[in-house]
């Protein structure tokens, strides 16, 4: 075993269920960090500015900026400022000198080299444990050139994975409604980003009003609702070529659908006058199933990741409140009991979490509960936080943050699940409803 990145599993659970109450799964390689209060000491990792080949200098260029952003920005690790490095490393195929790097507190280094190949950019990285003076991975990427940045993301996956042993989540997109304008009469599109805010585009021209936003389960298509003419319809888009169909018009639907885990079916919210109930339908025969039958408003349904139960809320016990059952509607029970009405709630992508709008007199707070209501824990408090989306490794929250006064408007921001680290994303215009696509094929 490779010294000081190695935890026992005895030890890492006994220090989480002490302070962060929250589960980690043991890597070959798990980070060195020191847990404090609930939060991560983050490991000092250096990482070397990517050798150029003839030509690759931007690419090299944007391929380091992107791992060194990826990393930070994740909470886990401290990247060392390169004005300290000792060793400029030079030769890709040679071994660092250990010993500059232990100098600067350096407990993992990471150095690559990219090239140009046939108008494709390809680019090798090495992880390296300083104090074990060994690899610890070694791996090879080649993309378009207007791809550079994604191959950034797919070589900070690989790194974060080895060293906490949880699936990396760089390697993904956010889709999300852009909001510009006067607050009054603000125009709303959706518009789709990575996951750190860059490559904004916008899907819809912002004619129509459009809201709640859904990925699918292959990460290639969403639905969302539309208001053309007044009246709310369904669609469900192609991200990549933008070509749509309409999945229905529902008069009485006030959030988009969610996909089922195999995307073979939508589950949705219906108002029949004062009331509103849980349908699936399925995007192959069209065919509508009911699922809740109860004098109340049932909404906001989310499946859990192996498509067996489906969370939502429910005001069926006089307030707003989050509910489980199974996915043919039996067994529906209630989760939450805490002060305050509950509501959007998302099964996390492990199935270990469900996250949670939390309204109570002093604020809105997202939070998160095991499925079977235990464990509530507040990640984050504001004026009005909502909407919150998971990353696809269970790791991260994303949300939309309201602000007050008359030039006020929503923005996007994450915050992992042991609740340090909360980020503001970038987005072009005010930003509201994110959802947080799969890993990326």
């Amino acid at each position: 075993m490779i010294s000081n990145l190695i935890r026992t599993k005895a030890l890492l659970a006994m220090v989480c269920a002490l302070f962060c109450a929250v589960s980690f799964s043991i890597p070959a390689y798990a980070i060195q960090g020191v847990i404090d209060g609930g939060k991560v000491s983050p490991m000092p990792i250096a990482i070397s500015p990517f050798i150029a080949g003839g030509g690759a200098e931007d690419a090299a260029n944007t391929i380091t900026s992107v791992v060194t952003n990826d990393l930070g920005h994740s909470g886990y690790f401290n990247p060392i400022d390169p004005a300290s490095f000792i060793e400029q490393i030079r030769n890709f195929d040679q071994e660092p000198r250990f010993a500059d790097w232990r100098q600067i507190q350096a407990k993992a280094l990471v150095t690559g080299q990219v090239f140009i190949d046939g108008g494709k950019v390809r680019a090798e990285f090495r992880l390296w444990d300083v104090n074990g003076q060994g690899q610890l991975e070694a791996q090879q990427f080649t993309a378009s050139a207007k791809s550079t940045r994604r191959i950034g993301h797919l070589i900070a996956d690989v790194i974060y994975k080895k060293l906490t042993g949880i699936d990396g989540y760089f390697d993904t997109r956010v889709v999300f409604v852009d909001e510009s304008g006067p607050k009054n009469q603000r125009v709303k599109r959706l518009m789709i980003m990575d996951q750190d805010g860059f490559n904004p585009r916008p899907l819809t021209d912002g004619r129509d009003l459009v809201l709640t936003p859904r990925f699918s389960p292959n990460s290639q298509e969403i639905t969302y609702m539309s208001f053309g003419n007044n009246s709310p319809r369904v669609y469900l888009m192609n991200i990549d070529t933008k070509q749509r169909e309409i999945v229905g018009e529902f008069s009485n639907m006030s959030f988009a659908p969610r996909f089922s885990p195999d995307g073979q079916k939508v589950i949705m919210s219906l108002q029949d006058g004062g009331n509103a109930n849980i349908f699936e339908l399925d995007l192959r025969s069209k065919s509508t199933r009911q699922l809740t039958n109860v004098p109340a408003i049932n909404t906001a349904p989310s499946y859990s990741p192996d498509g067996s139960q489906i969370t939502f809320e429910s005001d069926r016990g006089g307030t707003q409140q989050v509910y489980v059952m199974n996915a043919d509607g039996s067994n529906q029970t209630r989760i939450s009991f805490g002060d305050g009405r509950y509501s959007t709630p998302v099964w996390s992508p492990a199935g270990d979490y469900i996250a949670f709008t939390k309204q109570t007199a002093t604020g809105f707070g997202i939070g998160v509960m095991k499925p079977d209501g235990s464990g509530e824990r507040i990640l984050t408090e504001g004026f009005h936080n909502e909407g919150p989306t998971w990353a696809p490794n269970g790791r991260v929250v994303m949300f939309f943050r309201d602000t007050q006064g008359e030039n006020g408007g929503p923005q996007l921001w994450s915050v992992d699940i042991t609740g340090y680290n909360e980020q503001k994303i970038p987005t072009p215009e005010f930003a509201s409803d994110p959802a947080w696509s799969p890993k990326l094929n």
